[in-house]
């Protein structure tokens, strides 16, 4: 029986195969250069304002751990600005005041990094590299010892500070979320109590809270990235167990539109007629400017372009499936299909996809 042969690109950048979720070579490469940056130039500032000299450590080694988690792992919580310097800063205050009362380097050294973890704790910046900068305080021998509580604030608080500021500018540069903001809850658009409509299925936040709860372990992950992730799980199981339905297959075809330049009254008069929504708005040559609808005809205005709101659009291609999170966000009532030059292809309003959807469910009559 032959063999199947496997991939040629199993082996290809292995050193650099995902090992976090979401790790890519461009992250690691990114992170590398970050890395190269914000130690190379923490230490080139720190030796400018500090001078050289056996007297005080350039910059404290503690540093490239945070720089691995700063330019490697952005997101995560422990690698946040706070984290950063107040993780490296408390956890060398409390290794020094360790080592000032406890004159057993190993017992020290225990105490140390315990200390320095319950600290962290308490303040909310745990940082790994926190427990090295507790240590190095601990046995860092005649030098540190010499500069006294002086030590967590510099050369560690100050090396910490200008590596966080070198973070935020490279990620800036680089266009990576830094620091993590977690994502806005979803709100009902209509103000009241019920939940948003695409949080009315599926799991809900005391599940998450059950389910972390069962683990009874700490991850690595924001709570609120967890759940939008798991939320991302779901709407991709669902576009793939749809996939075979594409815009294309439940699209209208017969698309009322009107010219940016026409009145106000007259896109009235089309919603009304036409018993719809939202109104696509086109440009002199044709193509999709924005949409309309009675929210937006309500405002006083000349013509139609300037009650624009921007459209949402997609592809012919598209999968129909993965419209449910515009559909559903309380805001757009119709997603726009539109060909590469923004030429109008078609409209999908929530109907047309609650009516795919009632056809995939299994044993479905409707229609016939």
């Amino acid at each position: 029986m032959p063999h199947s042969k496997k991939p040629k690109s199993d082996g290809r950048f292995r050193m650099f195969a995902p090992i976090l979720a979401g790790a890519t070579l461009r992250e690691r490469l990114i992170a590398c250069v970050g890395a190269l940056i914000g130690i190379g130039l923490t230490g080139l500032i720190s030796s400018y304002l500090l001078g050289q000299g056996p007297h005080l450590p350039l910059i404290v080694a503690p540093m490239g751990a945070s720089a691995v988690l700063l330019f490697a792992v952005p997101t995560s919580p422990l690698a946040q600005p706070w984290s950063i310097v107040g993780g490296n800063t408390i956890s060398a205050l409390v290794g020094i005041i360790t080592a000032s009362l406890i004159h057993d380097p190993i017992i020290a050294s225990g105490v140390g990094v315990s200390l320095a973890i319950a600290a962290m704790s308490l303040t909310r910046c745990l940082h790994p590299p926190g427990g090295a900068a507790a240590l190095t305080a601990v046995l860092g021998g005649p030098v540190v010892a010499s500069w006294g509580l002086l030590f967590p604030f510099v050369p560690v608080g100050l090396n910490s500070c200008i590596l966080v500021i070198l973070g935020l500018l490279f990620h800036k540069l680089a266009r990576r979320n830094y620091p993590h903001v977690a994502a806005i809850a979803n709100v009902n658009t209509h103000q009241t109590a019920d939940l948003p409509a695409s949080l009315r299925v599926g799991f809900r936040e005391e599940d998450l809270d059950a389910a972390l709860a069962a683990f009874d372990e700490t991850f690595d992950i924001d709570r609120g990235d967890l759940s939008r992730l798991l939320q991302q799980v779901e709407l991709q199981a669902t576009i793939r167990a749809h996939g075979d339905i594409r815009c294309a297959d439940i699209m209208s075809r017969d698309v009322i539109s009107i010219d940016a330049s026409a009145d106000p009254a007259e896109a009235r008069e089309l919603l009304l007629k036409h018993n719809v929504r939202t109104l696509p708005v086109t440009d002199e040559n044709g193509r999709l400017s924005g949409t309309v609808g009675l929210r937006e005809l309500s405002k006083a205005a000349d013509r139609i372009g300037d009650l624009l709101s921007k459209a949402a659009i997609a592809s012919d291609s598209d999968p129909a499936f993965s419209l449910l999170p515009v559909l559903t966000d309380g805001h757009a009532h119709a997603v726009i299909i539109v060909d590469s030059e923004r030429q109008i292809l078609g409209l999908i309003s929530q109907t047309d996809l609650l009516s795919a959807a009632a056809r995939a469910l299994p044993g479905s009559q409707i229609g016939v």
